[in-house]
């Protein structure tokens, strides 16, 4: 469990470095979209669909929890 930890803490500190180097090559992209109001239509998109996936996540998770409940019933 500890390294199962350990990796998601590195992975989150080496996509944080990458997502740094990305964002001081690609500005000039990023202030054309702001520029234009576009990024607030890509922001939105992502949010749905990031929630989308949550809610997902959420209902498979009820599924399985009442399969579970039968089976232990059984």
């Amino acid at each position: 469990m500890k390294t199962k930890i350990l990796s998601f803490i590195f992975s989150i500190f080496s996509l944080e470095i990458y997502a740094q180097a990305v964002s001081n090559q690609s500005s000039n992209m990023a202030e054309g979209m702001r520029s234009n109001g576009k990024i607030y239509v890509v922001v939105a998109v992502l949010v749905t669909i990031l929630l989308g996936l949550i809610a997902y996540l959420i209902r498979i998770d009820k599924n399985v929890s009442i399969l579970e409940k039968e089976i232990k019933q059984q």
